[in-house]
């Protein structure tokens, strides 16, 4: 009988070894796996490198990961915001390296390597500073710069529930980076609010098909997480989990 469910956080986590590149889902807080990361904190592995979007909000989930000193490298399209003080200080030491990527290239480059796509030419980026040492080519008229595809070692992601194939539904932006980076890893460890019976969820209702997922744990209720409002915190508009 084919399951993907563990029994709990630090037993999803505990395959993520030192070095391991690490895609974290979320757009800041918004389908952020906290508790994962929270595992992954007590786990211990460290000198990792992590794919976000952002790069870590006030003093939880990602940031805290970073102010442990677990991480060696960050890429990411947004490491600055009015929130990422723990990153902005490790950065400005040289305590942090610092991959910046356009966030659509970021999207795009982590889809390439889940469908199997080496690189691919974008025009996002020509003629700056990201483009130096890049290759180049013009395409019907117009400069374009050559990114290579970002796998991973492992992806953390959150999702709305599963079942135990593995099968996934998010809620609302939630599904932001979740379904890309779910299909770029070697590994894909999910949290989910809920696990339901097989056939509970609707087949045209599934955004991640099960055969991209490898572990499954329940969460439960989140208590910093109220109808889709983060408690103790500034939310923003349409921000979910």
């Amino acid at each position: 009988m084919i399951s993907k469910i563990v029994s709990g956080l630090d037993e999803a986590v505990s395959g993520i070894s030192d070095g391991a590149v690490v895609m974290i889902g979320g757009f800041g807080r918004a389908g952020q796996p906290v508790e994962l990361i929270d595992a992954l904190l007590a786990h211990g592995a460290k000198d990792l490198t992590v794919i976000n979007n952002n790069a870590g909000n006030g003093d939880t989930g990602l940031a805290a990961l970073l102010a442990a000193r677990r991480v060696r490298k960050m890429i990411c399209s947004f490491p600055r915001q009015v929130d990422s003080q723990v990153f902005d200080g490790l950065y400005r030491a040289g305590e942090i390296e610092l991959e910046l990527v356009p966030q659509g290239n970021l999207a795009e480059r982590i889809r390439a390597a889940g469908a199997g796509i080496g690189a691919f030419f974008t025009p996002t980026g020509v003629g700056t500073a990201l483009a130096e040492g890049k290759e180049t080519r013009e395409i019907n008229g117009r400069q374009y710069v050559l990114e290579y595809a970002l796998p991973a070692d492992v992806a953390l992601v959150s999702a709305l529930r599963a079942d135990r194939w593995g099968n996934l539904v998010y809620r609302k932006t939630a599904r932001n980076f979740g379904p890309i980076m779910a299909a770029a890893a070697a590994t894909t460890v999910v949290q989910v609010d809920e696990i339901v019976e097989l056939g509970a969820i609707d087949p045209e209702s599934v955004v991640t098909p099960g055969i991209y997922v490898n572990h499954v744990v329940a969460v439960g209720e989140r208590a910093w997480l109220r109808e889709g409002e983060f408690v103790g915190a500034v939310s923003t508009e349409g921000a979910a989990s």
